[in-house]
């Protein structure tokens, strides 16, 4: 991945330019020259962080830097396929037409590097910025009329980092607390970075009240960055860690079974894993056994197919997809990766999966247009009511 987007940034920045007809010699290299500066200095930020010489604290900031940039060129891509589709429409007229100078003309351009350098960093902005409550009724199969109605909140996707302070956090807990849940649940990803560089900005989360739990699962990113450290430290915080396994709860006199997974990333162990648990489905169908409802937290959706075909769930709630990032990446980049599901409620057999779009994402491509992060909110509704 690093050696075609090292490919790729330059041969964007150079494309770029390359159709605008008006330029002089002296002016395309100058326009050139800046794009190609700029794509340089992403590849540079990138070599810095895999390079792995700074503390996290300070590479969290490369990485930011860095998806800044890579959102710009993926912006600029699709302005120059755009712009291709119009050159070869134009190419059908005559060639002093208003369309033919317009999509050979240098104004096009100074308007479109305006239009993407503000739109990336109104990206990165929207995904800095704290998430908002999102309040949705779901249907779930099975739940019993007893407990119509409990609300939980799914914090999924926090990637608390140096970049996503402690004051960030605070506000998610503060607004999640609220909501006033019957249960929060954190389907993964929760931190990036060692506990020595992030811990402290994930002290609100000691804070997480609600009368049935709040409950945990592990995510990829736990697994990059010393695994058993960060469940000790969440434990230490009074959150409870699911590894593998089921907590059973009596609401209103009726059981629901709430089990935790670990990640699918342990089945692809690769340098930069330390630590983590692969899933272990058969132990956690059988510490739900007997229960009248059983949901699943696990953080990749793609686990969906797999949960349902046990016949064990009536609902997984995962996060990971961050809700796709952008209108059109979620469809066109996101989904394929993780079985066509991004966002939402979806029916996996006789199972519901719900995607959350995530409070927060990963530094490194922190960017959302027209998908917001989000605080879920699902009040849990029985079919039998319906």
């Amino acid at each position: 991945m690093t050696f075609i987007v090292s490919l790729l940034l330059p041969l964007l920045a150079i494309l770029f330019w390359w159709p605008v007809k008006p330029l002089s010699t002296c002016q395309r290299r100058w326009r050139t020259g800046i794009s190609l500066v700029l794509a340089l200095i992403g590849l540079g930020f990138a070599t810095l962080w895999r390079l792995d010489i700074f503390s996290y604290s300070v590479e969290a900031w490369i990485q930011l830097v860095f998806g800044w940039v890579l959102v710009m060129y993926m912006l600029v891509l699709v302005f120059v396929v755009v712009r291709g589709v119009g050159w070869l429409l134009s190419r059908l007229l005559p060639r002093t037409s208003r369309l033919a100078t317009l999509w050979h003309g240098a104004g096009l351009n100074h308007g479109a590097a305006i239009v993407i350098v503000l739109l990336a960093t109104l990206g990165i902005y929207n995904g800095l910025k704290p998430p908002q409550v999102h309040e949705r009724e779901l249907i779930v199969p099975h739940l019993p009329r007893e407990m119509d109605g409990l609300r939980m909140a799914v914090l999924a996707d926090l990637h608390i980092s140096p970049v996503k302070r402690s004051w960030r956090t605070q506000r998610i807990v503060d607004a999640t607390l609220a909501a006033k849940p019957d249960m929060i649940v954190l389907p993964g990803d929760m931190a990036d970075g060692g506990l020595d560089d992030s811990g402290r900005f994930a002290a609100p989360l000691a804070q997480l009240k609600a009368p049935y739990g709040v409950w945990l699962a592990p995510g990829n990113h736990e697994y990059y960055y010393d695994y058993s450290a960060w469940m000790a430290h969440f434990r230490q915080m009074g959150l409870g860690v699911l590894e593998n396994q089921t907590a059973l709860l009596t609401i209103n006199g009726r059981r629901l079974a709430v089990s935790g997974i670990g990640d699918l990333a342990a089945l692809k162990p690769s340098s930069y894993m330390h630590g983590g648990l692969a899933p272990d489905m058969p132990a956690v169908v059988a510490g739900g056994s007997g229960a009248d409802v059983h949901v699943l937290l696990a953080h990749q959706p793609k686990q969906a197919r797999a949960a349902a075909a046990t016949g064990a769930f009536d609902l997984q709630v995962s996060g990971h997809t961050h809700g796709g990032h952008m209108w059109g990446f979620d469809r066109w980049v996101v989904a394929p990766f993780n079985h066509g599901y991004v966002r939402g409620q979806y029916r996996v057999g006789d199972m519901v999966l719900f995607v959350s779009n995530g409070v927060g994402q990963w530094d490194g491509f922190t960017a959302r247009l027209g998908v917001s992060s989000r605080i879920d909110v699902l009040v849990l509704r029985s079919p039998a009511l319906k």
